[in-house]
């Protein structure tokens, strides 16, 4: 029972550093734009996190928690090692102040756990190559979007001068801003429903009943009875409204290592800039969201952000930094399933 309840809470932890890491993504733009201070911008960020479980379905999660790896090979074990691989990259990439995507953090701790589990034949194939498309749609499309965005807006508002641009677009990403921050938490937040969800429902071995305790703690009356009903995989209401709690409170404990990077040297923005990123970025996550895909919100805001800095000249964008950031990108998954592997392999010894 405890070593269940410890794993739900490792896996709040992880969903707390989500949002701790990911800060720096959801108020960089806001923030160098100087439209709000860091302190406010982390609070509104998190307003939005939150705000998100009103918007969202649990599609992501579900991917999550059934269709990276065959759920009938989940232990606790498994679940030590996929959490503990995430958590660690994240640190790490957090110290180096590198904007790394935490979803593929998780997802690469999944897929090293059960490898040294049950190999190869435990991984789901489709689910993986979803996430691994998207490793290059996602900041392809929040750089097509933001492009669009600024495309018509400067088109708009070309004869317009040019203070009055600034005072408008101010305000105008006050939006953009809650726009990003909710299809952060909507997206973010699932995937941490999915491995709770997983622990609960997946039948976890060596703690069959005491994860069904755990789980009856979980679930409202009428989820009991669906359940009790069909046996099928779904995100008890409890779970969802955690973890937003947990993501919306990292966001507000903030990352600021990683703020700097993703403020100011990737490419110097402009309030409308900072619009047209985090626009382009939000609309790119509403649409993985609705599909079920977890995608990277770090890579879509870094895709807009270039995108923007592209738009109104190639060489504003410092492409060395942007290098250096796909690197990590690249190297996350891997990384991350090298942690898990062995924090499983520690694991299984006792």
């Amino acid at each position: 029972m405890l070593w269940i309840v410890f794993l739900i809470v490792l896996a709040l932890f992880f969903d707390y550093l989500n949002g701790f890491h990911d800060a720096a993504n959801s108020v960089a733009t806001i923030v160098s734009t100087r439209v709000l201070s860091p302190k406010m911008a982390v609070f509104w960020a998190a307003l939005f996190n939150f705000a998100a479980l009103f918007v969202f379905h649990t599609g992501v999660a579900k991917t999550i928690g059934s269709g990276i790896v065959d759920i009938s090979i989940v232990d606790s074990s498994l679940v030590f090692g996929a959490l503990a691989g995430a958590c660690v990259w994240n640190l790490l990439t957090w110290w180096w102040g590198l904007p790394s995507s935490s979803s593929h953090a998780l997802i690469g701790g999944l897929i090293g756990a059960a490898l040294v589990k049950a190999g190869p034949s435990s991984l789901v194939a489709g689910g993986i190559l979803k996430t691994l498309v998207f490793i290059v749609i996602a900041p392809i499309l929040g750089m097509a979007l933001s492009i669009c965005m600024a495309s018509v807006v400067f088109r708009l508002f070309r004869r317009t001068n040019p203070f009055k641009v600034d005072h408008i677009f101010r305000k105008g990403q006050f939006l953009s801003a809650a726009a990003y921050s909710l299809g952060h938490g909507g997206n973010d937040a699932q995937k941490t429903m999915g491995i709770i969800t997983m622990l609960l429902f997946g039948g976890v071995s060596g703690a069959g009943e005491s994860a069904g305790a755990v789980r009856d703690f979980f679930l409202t009356s009428n989820e009991a009875l669906s359940f009790a009903r069909d046996g099928k995989f779904f995100v008890p209401i409890a779970v969802i409204v955690l973890c937003h709690m947990a993501i919306a409170l990292g966001t507000l404990s903030g990352g600021w290592r990683i703020v700097k990077t993703m403020g100011q040297k990737v490419t110097r923005l402009k309030p409308v800039d900072g619009f047209c990123a985090e626009s382009g970025a939000a609309v790119s996550i509403f649409i993985s969201s609705v599909l079920g895909i977890p995608v990277s919100t770090t890579h879509t805001i870094t895709g807009g952000i270039v995108g923007i800095g592209s738009f109104r000249r190639f060489s504003a964008v410092r492409w060395g930094v942007a290098r250096k950031i796909v690197w990590a990108w690249i190297v996350t998954i891997p990384a991350a399933a090298a942690i898990s592997a062995l924090a499983y392999i520690v694991k299984a010894q006792f």
